[in-house]
């Protein structure tokens, strides 16, 4: 997803000489002429992601807007800009919540490296803040990613749900993260802080089914040279996640019922019941209804467990959240792998978004996790998903002279990623950067002599110009060759040369 600046200055040629460094790397620029204007812009709700701050502005001066930024809870990274003032001044701003500073004027190379650093450490201390929520069981329905019209419904039953302690029967296809709904249900709950233990039944060895469960006593069967409290006892004062509950053995799900309807289990060889005190959130992929149906779950124990039912939405049923997964997972990965991916490119994100995705949020945060690994680009481009564009990524012989390549297909209906990348006529380089108009123009001149056969009229009435114009590029970019090699008209090569 392409980040947005805001560049809050008086100066509307400095504005303008910003905005265009910022996007020839790609990123979107928003106009802020004082403290005041930036502030009521971020009240609005409109994307930002980072703060480019003058300091010396008139009315609110940019120290004071930096100070009402931070008294306001707005957590953009903010870097300031300064064309006077000494080190007090700028010590100040950075002890007032600035991440970096330059100095008017500063080169492009300066105010790119500086932007992309502090949206790296922001996507840092992102990482570290969800990692902190994940470990200690506060996550919460406010920081799950998605606003689409079928998360938004999840989300406002889960945090009703929450505030309960009905249990809770979670549906869904496989991938599509009912984990996180269940852990964001304890997040959300008195008991957040409290245990989340996870359970998938459909993983457990249906001999030891009941021991991972309720626990065993030392003794108890053969192999059981300690006591083992259970799942139950581990999430005790908690949350138990029961995925896949529809994988249990019938005997098991007996047992199951009884700890739901009286609060307590039978470890295995124990003399007495135990008394736990467990939220229960269950979990399947399958239509538990049917399963009650053809024998494999107790009906009982289906009423139980379904008394507050959530369907987890499919990601083909939520394609308006694509963009922000991705940048989700870009600023995951990127921490995870040491990787400075500014994003998706706006083709990439298209490309992504009609994608079926038939395994989901996890097939999702599989091919961003592979695509970063093997991205050098500062975007994500479509040739990064080739299982999913069908774009190969750039190889030598893409880069051969339009000579020796197929013969071009029609252009219409192609996208900017098949243009560039699988066409004759390249508008971007390997890096994923426009090529400059010098090279575009050479190739586009010597592709129409070639698709016309040497014959200049007809190609310079098809790029619009002149004959003469046409002959002197020619000249200057050095394609005299390749007239030379096509069948071209003689008699008018000479009448030119003449």
């Amino acid at each position: 997803m392409t980040k947005t600046v805001l560049v809050v200055d008086d100066d509307p040629t400095q504005r303008r000489l910003i905005q265009a460094v910022l996007e020839r790397e790609g990123f979107a620029v928003a106009h802020a002429e004082n403290g005041d204007a930036a502030i009521t812009r971020l009240q609005s709700g409109a994307p930002t992601d980072l703060i480019l701050l003058d300091l010396v502005m008139p009315g609110m001066s940019g120290q004071d807007t930096l100070k009402e930024l931070r008294a306001r809870n707005f957590s953009q990274p903010v870097i300031v800009v300064t064309a006077q003032g000494g080190i007090d001044t700028v010590v100040q701003a950075m002890q007032s919540g600035a991440c970096d500073f330059f100095i008017k004027p500063a080169s492009p190379e300066r105010i790119i490296v500086s932007i992309r650093n502090a949206l790296s450490m922001g996507a840092l201390k992102g990482e570290v803040d969800r990692l902190k929520k994940h470990q200690t069981g506060r996550f919460t329905f406010a920081d799950m990613v998605g606003t689409s019209p079928a998360m938004t419904l999840v989300k406002r039953l889960g945090e009703r749900a929450a505030k309960s302690s009905i249990p809770i029967l979670i549906t869904g296809e496989s991938g599509v993260g009912k984990e996180v709904i269940a852990r964001a249900l304890h997040g959300g709950s008195e008991r957040a802080g409290k245990p989340f233990v996870a359970v998938n039944c459909g993983a457990i060895p249906e001999n030891l089914v009941e021991s991972i469960l309720f626990g065993h006593e030392k003794g108890s069967f053969t192999g059981a040279t300690d006591k083992h409290l259970g799942k139950f006892q581990e999430a005790n004062g908690g949350t138990l996640f029961l995925d896949e509950v529809g994988e249990l053995p019938l005997d098991v799900q007996v047992k199951l019922l009884r700890a739901l309807q009286e609060s307590e289990i039978d470890p295995v060889g124990a003399k007495r019941s135990v008394k736990v005190d467990v939220r229960i959130v269950s979990a399947t992929n399958r239509d538990p209804a049917q399963a009650v149906k053809e024998g494999l779950f107790r009906e009982d124990l289906f009423y139980r467990l379904n008394v507050f039912p959530i369907e987890a939405p499919t990601l083909r049923a939520r394609r308006d959240d694509i963009p922000a997964l991705v940048d989700h997972f870009i600023r995951r990965f990127n921490v995870e792998e040491g990787k400075s991916v500014v994003g998706a490119s706006p083709e990439t994100l298209a490309c992504l978004t009609t994608y079926d995705w038939p395994g989901n949020i996890r097939q999702l945060e599989n091919a961003v996790y592979r695509a970063i690994v093997l991205a050098d680009a500062p975007y994500l481009q479509p040739y990064d998903f080739p299982a999913i564009s069908g774009i190969a990524a750039p190889t030598p012989e893409a880069e051969a002279p339009a000579s020796v390549q197929a013969a071009p297909a029609s252009a219409a209906g192609l996208s900017l990623a098949d243009i560039s990348h699988a066409g004759p006529i390249r508008v971007l380089d390997d890096r994923g950067h426009l090529r400059t108009l010098e090279e575009i123009e050479r190739d586009l001149i010597q592709h129409a002599i070639e698709i016309y056969a040497g014959h200049m009229s007809e190609v310079a009435r098809r790029l619009g110009i002149g004959r003469s114009t046409l002959y002197r590029k020619v000249r200057e970019q050095g394609l005299e060759d390749v007239l030379k090699g096509a069948e071209h008209d003689t008699d008018e090569t000479a009448t030119a040369a003449a």
